[in-house]
Formats: C-alpha cells, sequence, structure tokens
C-alpha cells in the first residue's frame, strides 16, 4: 500500500499573508508622504511685495521734425519743388554741426489731388501733393533755436514734435531698477520683522518700466509769415523722470 504524504501550508500561507499586508502598508503610508509635505504648516511659503524706484536725469537728445509740403500738377513738378526745399533745410541743419546719421526720413508720401464739385458729384484732376517730413536728433543744446530757425529760414511748412529724452537710458533704468528692489526689500524685511518670519532667498522679479519725457511745443509756421520775422527761441530741457517698479517674491520660513 502507497504511503500518503500531507503537507502543512498553514504557515507559509500566513507568513505570505503578512507579508503582502505589511508590503500594502509601506506603500499606503509612502503615498501619504508627499500628501504630508503639502499640509499647510510644511508647505513652501512665499511673500511678494512690491518696489518703485524713481530717478530723475536730465536730457543730453533733443529730437524736433520738420516738414515740407509742395504741390504741382505732374510728377516731375512736384517732386523738384519738395526736393529743392528739402535739401535746402538738410545743407542749413547740417552746417551748424548735425551729423548726417542724425537726420532721419520719417515720411514720404506722394498722392494726386482732386477737387469735388458738390453740385454735379465729379472730381477735377488738381495734380499732386507731396509730404515729406524728418527727425532731427540735436545733440548741442545750445543750438536748438538756430536749427528751429535754419528749418523754418529753409522752407520747412512744418516745424513740431520737440522732445528731450536720453540717449542711451540704460544706466538710468538700472539705477531705477536697483532702487525699486532696495524698497521692496526694505518692505519684506520689515513686515518679516513684524511677523515672525524670516526671509530667506529672492525667488522672482518682475519689472515695469515707466519713462516720462518732457516736450516741447510744436510750432507751426504759416506760408505768408516770413520766417526772419520769427525771434529764435529759448529752450530748456529740464528733467526726465524714469520710474521702475517691481514686484519682488521671497522664500519665507
Amino acid at each position: 500500500m502507497a504511503e500518503t504524504k500531507i503537507l502543512d501550508l498553514s504557515n507559509r500561507v500566513f507568513i505570505l499573508a503578512v507579508v503582502l499586508i505589511f508590503a500594502i502598508a509601506i506603500s499606503y503610508v509612502v503615498g501619504l508622504i508627499p500628501t504630508f509635505w503639502t499640509l499647510p504648516q510644511y508647505a513652501p511659503r512665499e511673500m511678494t511685495v512690491s518696489g518703485e524706484g524713481k530717478i530723475y536725469a536730465v536730457p543730453d537728445i533733443a529730437t524736433v521734425g520738420f516738414g515740407v509740403t509742395s504741390e504741382g500738377y505732374d510728377v516731375p513738378t512736384t517732386v523738384n519743388a519738395n526736393t529743392v526745399t528739402m535739401n535746402k533745410i538738410i545743407s542749413g541743419i547740417k552746417g551748424l554741426g548735425v551729423k548726417p546719421e542724425d537726420i532721419q526720413t520719417t515720411q514720404y508720401s506722394l498722392s494726386p489731388r482732386y477737387e469735388y464739385n458738390e453740385k454735379t458729384g465729379e472730381r477735377t484732376y488738381k495734380g499732386y501733393t507731396l509730404s515729406q517730413q524728418i527727425l532731427v536728433k540735436i545733440r548741442d543744446f545750445a543750438k536748438i533755436g538756430d536749427i528751429l530757425n535754419a528749418g523754418t529760414q529753409n522752407g520747412a511748412t512744418l516745424t513740431g514734435d520737440l522732445s528731450f529724452t536720453i540717449d542711451d537710458p540704460q544706466k538710468v533704468q538700472q539705477q531705477a531698477r536697483d532702487k525699486a528692489i532696495a524698497a521692496a526689500r526694505t518692505k519684506a524685511e520689515d513686515i518679516a520683522k513684524n511677523s515672525g518670519l524670516e526671509i530667506v532667498k529672492v525667488l522672482n522679479v518682475q519689472e515695469g518700466y515707466t519713462p516720462v519725457y518732457n516736450y516741447g511745443a510744436g510750432v507751426m509756421m504759416d506760408k505768408a509769415v516770413s520766417p526772419s520775422a520769427a525771434p529764435i527761441p529759448t529752450i530748456e530741457p529740464g528733467q526726465n523722470e524714469i520710474t521702475v517698479d517691481v514686484n519682488v517674491t521671497f522664500r519665507i520660513k
């Protein structure tokens, strides 16, 4: 008669069950760790404050526009009349020490002219109108009045948009930015001190730049007025205000 063997697996099953339960428990606890660290008392804390930096700087560049409008029955006549006048203006300005690279053409527009008859509803061709404008950059403020006078004396029908600015604003902007960040840090340190907190480091800086320019009044010269009758104006550049606003985010604890 064959012998029958009986295997007792109860201990092995028990041990396997315990190991499985332990593994599930460990997995559950590990899964809770991220949630644990995101609780308010453990989450990284941040504080964002604003700061303003303001700098007043004397402009070192003046810009002014000169315009010429010419009319003629055909294109060659119109273009020639405009070119002769504008060349005289540019030559006079260069004669006062303005470099060619500081003279820029900003508009050149040629268009036909028509006269509208309200009774018949018809348009009658009257020739062409050519408008040309240049922008002049002036570095010697003592010559502003002379340059304005030279433009009008040589036939400019429009002189305007006199403004003052800074040729290289980056340095002034940096000074305003430094003041703004310093103001934000001072504000943050004061808030932290009075709240029992401590500033750890800067996380982010967002900047807004606001230039404020001084503008002179534009001058419209009437063709019927003799340019020599107009006195040379005295121009005062004043100061430019440059403002930089920042929002600085700090890590605190």
